[in-house]
């Protein structure tokens, strides 16, 4: 499946505060989120299968791609269309291996370094961050700015995807560091309307 990486939702269900994911999920998807990725930290494997299942055939509706976070197995047991993976998950190589060539695998860095091992090893785009600062996730790095941003994807040939703290209000300078899209979870998850939420930040990546 061809992949736009232009407005790329992560999930969290903490952010939703009881709100049904797949709801969420698929009022994104209405509003115009071109890739989804499956997070999930806190639930037991036979639940993540089940929601992986159920979650794929919304973005097959939709025909968006679905990524599963960290865990290759659940990406296998659902043939999902990918997987995103970081420094302490599996090695890129043995998830490529394992994945096949026609997957996408997608490859969390911080710095220049972790870019080139990820272009180099078989990732398809890397997830650029934390580019602000951001509550969704626990990190230890400051952010990369639109300088770093734009250090990171200058380094490589891939597509780069800049994820952390980036909204509405942002999202422009995010488009205008030359990367390929913007990776947001609290900024769609935690709106009211995330159609309504998607289709602006789809507009300010157009117009960015």
């Amino acid at each position: 499946m061809p992949c736009d990486y232009s407005l790329y939702l992560v999930t969290d269900r903490a952010i939703l505060e009881g709100r049904d994911l797949f709801q969420a999920v698929e009022s994104a998807l209405r509003g115009g989120v071109t890739l989804v990725q499956l997070r999930e930290k806190e639930i037991s494997s036979r639940d993540f299968y089940q929601t992986a299942l159920a979650l794929k055939d919304l973005t097959v509706k939709y025909k968006v791609p679905l990524l599963i976070n960290d865990r290759l197995d659940i990406a296998l047991a659902v043939d999902a269309d990918g997987i995103h993976i970081g420094r302490e998950d599996l090695p890129v190589q043995v998830a490529r291996r394992l994945l096949g060539p026609q997957k996408i695998i997608g490859y969390s860095v911080s710095d220049i370094e972790e870019a080139i091992y990820g272009a180099k090893n078989g990732a398809d785009y890397l997830g650029a961050g934390p580019v602000y600062t951001t509550t969704t996730k626990a990190v230890t790095v400051e952010p990369l700015g639109m300088e770093g941003l734009r250090s990171i994807k200058e380094s490589v040939s891939i597509p780069v995807v800049g994820i952390g703290g980036i909204n509405l209000n942002n999202i422009r300078e995010v488009k205008k560091s030359g990367a390929d899209g913007a990776s947001i979870v609290s900024g769609i998850l935690g709106s009211g309307d995330p159609a309504r939420t998607s289709r602006e930040l789809c507009d300010a990546w157009r117009k960015g």
